[in-house]
This record gives C-alpha cells, structure tokens and sequence, in this order.
C-alpha cells in the first residue's frame, strides 16, 4: 500500500479514535513522554541556553527515533502500518478532550458557578483562574480552543502527513516540551529557549492551515480574514496570533486584552475589536468551529500527501 494511503486511512482511525475514546485517564503516551522529559530535565538543568537545546534534542530525537523504527518493522505490512499511524494519530491529537473540558467549563459557567469554572480551568490552560470573572473565564476558554485546536490537532495532522509516524510523535514531542519548559518564567527563561523557538517552528504551518480552515469553516469568513490580517502579527505568538484571530472573526467576538499568568499581568492587544464580547454560549461555538477545523485538516493533509505523491511517480516515469 502506498504510503500516502497508509496516512490517509491510519490518520482518519486515529481521529475517530479519538472522537469516540477521548483520552484514556491513565498510561497516556503523551504523559509517558512528559515524565521521561522531566527526568532528563532534572540531569540536565543548567541556566544555559545550550544546555535547554541538548535537552531538547534528546527528547525530541528520542522520541522521534522510537517512531520511525516503529514504522520500519511494519513497514511491509499494510495493516500494521495503518494500525501504527491509527495509533499514533490516536495518541497525539487532543480534540476530544479538549472539546470535553472547555464544554465542562462552559455547563460550569451557565449554571452561574463560577467558583467550579474556575477549579476545572487549569485543566485548559495556564491562566490565574482566581484573577477571572466569569467573562473572562469564556474568554480564555474560547482563545484555548482556538490555540489548542492548531497545537492538539491541526499541526500533528500537518507532520503526520509530511514525515508519517515520525512526523506525529515529532510534532508532538516538541509541543509538549514548549508546555513544560517553553515559558518564561526564571528557571525556563533560557533552559526552555530551544523548545520554544522549535515549538515556533513546527508549528508554523499548522497555525496558518488552522486559520485559513477556521475562514472557511467559520460563519463569518470576510470577518475572519479582515481579523487574521489587521490583527495576528499584534499578538506576541507568531502562531497563536494567526489562529486566535481568525477564531475571533469567524466567531464575531474580540479576543486579548488583559490576561495574567502565574501571577505575571499582560496586557495584549485585542483581536477583532469590532466584535462583540465573549459569551457562555461561544465556548459550544468554539468547540463547534474547532471539530469542523480538525476534520477539514485531515482532508486538507491526506489531499496534500496523495498529490505529493502523484507528483513524485509523474517525475520517475518522465525520468
């Protein structure tokens, strides 16, 4: 079987595996990967940038490495290989959960308790949760969909299709060590620098795909990409800026402003300013625009990988 199909079917299992499973409440991959990341963290630790690269590469590359001898031994089976990508696509992308927790946070927040919206946030995102009314608690949740939905899903879609199972487990590695040392507090400031720049890097595409997506599968297009132009580069992420604002004007609403983290206050620039605020009834919307986003990615990757690979076998056979 070509390899193009072996993503292609392995990628649509994995994410209906996740849409029908979810996360599994123990022995996630992701969380394996995290505790030996931070066992490697506690041998390596200097506050040295150079010292946060060999750290970065040692997790990234060892992870990276598992994955492509995975798919080697299965490589002359077909049904191992989809089942490999199923599972490895299965493993990395989050869109279940995250629909799951911002939704719990939204039924919190409708129900007027405010106080369990605010117990449940830290499982979305990094914010002070004692710092946010109840605006600001839907505020943040719509905005961590929107990040998350090109973080969890969008970008490993994209890697997937571009390096197969290594590509997945890759992309995931390297977002997972941006979340865990990729901040700027003082004991990351230069140890987590590498994981953040690379984080940057791979990223890169995912974001825009997850932005032109959230244009096209928004209600508002016109008002998505006049948000995505005017306002992305005002953000301090280079990817979280594309993909926030187009959620905003897909979503009519505004997004930024004030925001504080581990008790440090930012005050962003807001994105989409001639939306309205951000209700309780716009995390649905969001989890809503972030479902339909997912899916039109693994159209948009397994589309790009076929014709990747069409274009190949056109060069040999000219040759």
């Amino acid at each position: 079987m070509r390899a193009d199909r072996v993503f292609a079917y392995g990628a649509a299992a994995g994410l209906l595996g996740d849409l029908l499973l979810g996360d599994p409440r123990r022995g996630h991959p992701v969380a394996a990967f995290g505790r030996a990341a931070g066992a490697v963290e506690r041998v390596l630790w200097r506050d040295h940038r150079g010292w946060g690269a060999l750290h970065t590469a040692v997790c990234v590359g060892g992870a990276a490495g598992a994955a492509a001898l995975s798919a080697a031994a299965v490589r002359r089976s077909p049904a191992a290989s989809v089942a490999l990508t199923a599972a490895a696509t299965w493993a990395v992308v989050g869109g279940t959960s995250l629909g799951r927790e911002a939704r719990a946070i939204g039924d919190a927040l409708a129900a007027g308790d405010v106080d369990a919206a605010r117990e449940r946030l830290p499982h979305l995102c990094g914010r002070d949760p004692q710092a946010l009314d109840a605006d600001g608690i839907a505020r943040a949740v719509v905005e961590s969909v929107a990040e998350n939905t090109s973080d969890a899903v969008v970008g490993a879609l994209v890697w997937g299709a571009v390096g197969g199972v290594p590509g997945l487990v890759a992309f995931r590695a390297v977002n997972t060590l941006d979340a865990m040392a990729g901040h700027k507090s003082r004991r990351y400031r230069r140890y987590g620098w590498a994981s953040a720049r690379l984080d940057d890097v791979a990223g890169w595409a995912g974001a825009r795909l997850t932005a032109a997506l959230a244009v096209a599968a928004g209600g508002s297009p016109r008002a998505a990409v006049r948000a995505w132009r005017d306002d992305a580069g005002l953000h301090p992420s280079p990817n979280a800026g594309p993909v926030e604002a187009s959620f905003a004007g897909a979503l009519g609403v505004r997004l930024g402003g004030t925001l504080s983290y581990g008790g440090r206050v930012e005050h962003r620039p807001v994105l989409n300013a001639s939306g309205r605020a951000v209700e309780v009834a716009d995390v649905e919307r969001a989890v809503r625009l972030s479902r339909r986003v997912g899916w039109l990615a693994l159209g948009v990757c397994a589309a790009g990988r076929s014709i990747w690979a069409l274009t190949q076998r056109g060069g040999e056979a000219r040759s």
